[in-house]
């Protein structure tokens, strides 16, 4: 029985020979090699026995190839083409050949260089609506993927605990004893803090098989989409995770390269979509543990590199939450609330909730869904109430995990606004108002403009509200936070 040395040195000899066939050019992992042929790459399993991979058999790498074929055709269908058997001998060894099989590789279509979202940040050309594409691609995964059951022990809150202390101790070769010492006593005092709400929501079915290694070299833009490839197949405990969980590592990765405008960006939209605001205190948790998790993985890759050290930045940072404030909006439909708030919540690091998404959500539509054509009313005064308390329910829940918040409403109303005002002082956290305007004309022709949006305000609404509207008192004025709005809703 040959040893896995052996096995090792005997599988690295046949790869290199089939590069040399193809031709293809050869990429090396700690746990894979891979072909990359003219239009075609080839992932072979390293015959390894790892702490947390068991590939040292023949049948373990088909099994392990045959799942991660499963897996990733759920976010990247066109990628992942089959299993191909190598075949021939290891001296002249074939793809799908005559002869015993020598390995297994799952063959995929390659993509052009440039295309990961790693590279594309790097080059600058990383867009807002890739951002937006894969928030709306893995929240619509998210709410489609299988749900763990409680008693399989997934994301467990004990289990949470001991891995992410288990991380910081893989990256503890990068930090100095200060920085060890408080993030240790951090996430020790969070892992306390969040059991209640972890249990929860492994109890409610938020724990589901996941894509878990959501970082941005992961993640790739193709023709006319993106897609997420190279998700865990290897052990079941890394991807059934919760899928804030999942999301957190997109979030991380963006904050760890510097573009809290994109990082928001995207959160928001997956919280659009989602509406899994109640998540928002576990949040920070993940993303410290996914940063030391990168930490690790890049130190282990080039020992004390710089990207290592950017992870574990990343990771402090997050510690160390900024203030926290309530801004509301206000305007008549059409005046630019939403493309305001979108670069306010990009700029700031917010948390925007939009009454056009939660009024819609209230009712079981999703945020696109058209309410005429289900028979609703959703702009009538009882309507209006239970979205008002809805906007009012979750920003306290985000406000009390320290992130900024900003509310998306017309906010016509004195009452309302007061409501607001009167949440920021319980919760001791500044208020602000940024208001919105533009000549009548422009908010008509805005409104009937309007396609693709949640918002269905039209011309009729628009007038309704100019009825019922309650100019700023003069101590409102006060908290007006000027904010140009040049540009259409």
């Amino acid at each position: 029985m040959p040893t896995l040395d052996a096995a090792l040195n005997s599988a690295r000899a046949l790869v290199t020979t089939l590069a040399g066939a193809l031709p293809a050019e050869l990429v090396e992992t700690h746990i894979s090699w891979v072909l990359l042929a003219a239009d075609t790459a080839y992932k072979i399993k390293k015959p390894v026995h790892l702490p947390f991979v068991d590939y040292s058999s023949l049948q373990a790498r088909r099994h392990f190839c045959e799942e991660e074929v499963r897996l990733n055709r759920r976010l990247a269908p066109g990628l992942y083409l089959d299993v191909t058997d190598i075949t021939g001998t290891p001296a002249s060894p074939d793809i799908d050949g005559a002869g015993p099989v020598l390995e297994y590789a799952v063959r995929m279509r390659r993509f052009p260089p440039g295309a990961l979202f790693s590279e594309r940040i790097a080059a600058g050309t990383l867009e807002n609506k890739d951002v937006d594409q894969l928030a709306a691609l893995l929240a619509d995964f998210h709410e489609g993927a299988p749900r763990a059951a409680a008693t399989d022990g997934f994301s467990s809150a004990d289990q949470r605990r001991r891995i992410a202390l288990a991380a910081l101790e893989g990256a503890r070769p990068l930090a100095d004893e200060a920085a060890l010492s408080a993030l240790q006593t951090w996430l020790t005092a969070e892992a306390d803090a969040l059991t209640p709400l972890w249990s929860s929501r492994q109890a409610d079915g938020h724990v589901r098989e996941c894509h878990g290694d959501l970082h941005l070299a992961n993640v790739v833009r193709l023709e006319d989409h993106v897609a997420a490839f190279d998700g865990i197949e290897f052990d079941p405990a890394l991807r059934w995770i919760d899928i804030l969980d999942d999301a957190a590592f997109v979030v991380m990765d963006l904050a760890a390269r510097q573009r809290q405008d994109l990082c928001f960006r995207f959160l928001n939209a997956w919280l659009d979509r989602t509406g899994d605001h109640a998540g928002l205190p576990a949040l920070r948790f993940s993303v410290v543990y996914r940063a030391l998790v990168r930490a690790q993985v890049e130190h282990l890759r080039s020992a004390g590199s710089d990207a290592a050290r950017r992870y574990l930045a990343t990771a402090l940072a997050w510690t160390r939450p900024g203030q926290a404030w309530l801004a509301i909006m206000h305007g008549l439909p059409g005046s630019g609330k939403t493309w305001v708030s979108q670069r306010l919540l990009e700029q700031e690091g917010a948390i925007r909730l939009r009454s056009d998404v939660e009024r819609k959500r209230l009712y079981g539509l999703g945020m696109l869904e058209d309410s005429h054509a289900r028979g609703l009313d959703l702009y009538g005064a009882d309507a209006t109430a239970r979205t008002y308390a809805q906007l009012f329910g979750l920003a306290r829940t985000a406000l009390q995990a320290a992130y900024p918040v900003i509310l998306d409403a017309a906010f016509p109303r004195r009452i309302e606004r007061d409501q607001a005002h009167a949440l920021a002082q319980d919760l001791g956290v500044p208020f602000f108002i940024v208001h919105c305007e533009a000549p009548l004309p422009v908010l008509r022709e805005r409104l009937l403009a309007r396609r693709g949006d949640a918002s269905e305000a039209n011309v009729t609404v628009l007038e309704h509200v100019r009825e019922v509207v309650e100019p700023l008192s003069g101590n409102e004025l006060s908290f007006v936070r000027p904010m140009a709005s040049d540009e259409p809703a």
